[in-house]
């Protein structure tokens, strides 16, 4: 258990849709982009691209971590270029990968990524060990890619894969039949519209690149991601439907399978996660659920740095947690 300080959000952020779009838009700590590419075979004829970030002095037994991003987002999300250049500079190597389709690798898939695809981040997994077969590596997820990282932790269960050693999921959809039922309410259905309509301009990029996209209609365009996602990701992805997709994908009915050190970092006021799923969810003695009451999702936008080196509470207790795995090397203070 770290020990972690009170979250007091930012004076103009008190709400939970407040955190929510000041944290998708406001970048913080901008890096320029030095990483290296490394491509990954997925198997079945598609690819994906990590974007490895390597700091100075790194050793071959030093951490590494392999950060996914949410609906939509790629390597340059705000949030996967500020935690990852905070790990560097406590010198843990950050792979930041594009799920499939998505990011630098959106010309190298023919199948679209989703919630479900924990396939992906194990074959990530596994190219790293080739990359830095030395190095102990966390798994860290954000949104959509935190249920991933748990639905591939939970399949696990005992059984270790290459080196992957511990889990952080931010946000996790973890029961995503719920999840689409409360993004189409209320006030809520504003994230499922932006979602949606990011994802419907994806498509129009990518009909070209993606054959089998040729015969399912843009028009009307789907108004919501659940609506999205049952004409576009179900299909797709050889569901039957969406409810299909959604059951089939989530992790909550592994969670209690996992095995390794894992953190879930949540809110009781994300407007796009219900914080319900957490409270009835069975976690494994293995993992530890960091609540807070406010941060709205993927956020965390703090009244003041306090003890950490800025507002940005959320990206500090994931170097911090890392730090804890590996507490004879991480410098987890610049």
């Amino acid at each position: 258990m770290m020990d972690v300080p009170p979250f007091v959000p930012h004076p103009m952020l008190r709400g939970g849709h407040l955190q929510t779009i000041a944290g998708a838009y406001i970048k913080g700590h901008s890096r320029r982009y030095r990483a290296t590419r490394h491509e990954v075979d997925l198997g079945d004829g598609d690819r994906l691209v990590l974007h490895d970030d390597c700091p100075d002095g790194w050793q071959a037994r030093d951490r590494a971590a392999l950060l996914l991003h949410g609906v939509s987002g790629c390597h340059g999300s705000p949030y996967m270029v500020r935690i990852a250049g905070k790990l560097n500079d406590a010198g843990v190597r950050t792979f930041r990968m594009d799920m499939r389709g998505c990011g630098a690798g959106a010309a190298l898939a023919q199948h679209p990524g989703h919630a479900g695809r924990s396939e992906d981040a194990r074959a990530a997994t596994l190219k790293i060990r080739e990359l830095c077969p030395a190095a102990p590596l966390t798994l860290i997820g954000f949104s959509m890619g935190g249920n991933v990282s748990l639905k591939l932790a939970g399949e696990l269960g005992n059984q270790p894969l290459a080196n992957l050693d511990s889990v952080i999921a931010v946000a996790p959809p973890i029961d995503l039949v719920v999840c689409g039922q409360n993004i189409d309410a209320g006030w809520n259905r504003i994230y499922s519209r932006n979602f949606s309509w990011r994802l419907v301009r994806f498509i129009h990029e990518r009909r070209e690149q993606m054959p089998r996209l040729a015969d399912l209609s843009l028009h009307p365009a789907p108004r919501s991601i659940v609506e999205f996602d049952d004409r576009f990701t179900a299909p797709l992805s050889g569901f039957r439907d969406v409810t299909d997709y959604y059951t089939q994908s989530s992790a909550i009915s592994r969670l209690s399978e996992i095995a390794l050190p894992t953190l879930i970092l949540t809110t009781e006021d994300d407007p796009v996660i219900p914080v319900e799923m957490f409270h009835r969810a069975e976690l494994s003695p293995s993992t530890e659920l960091l609540l807070t009451t406010r941060g709205g999702h993927v956020a965390h936008i703090a009244r003041s740095k306090g003890d950490d080196p800025d507002r940005w509470w959320m990206d500090w207790r994931v170097v911090n947690w890392i730090g804890l795995q590996s507490p004879t090397r991480a410098v987890v203070r610049p």
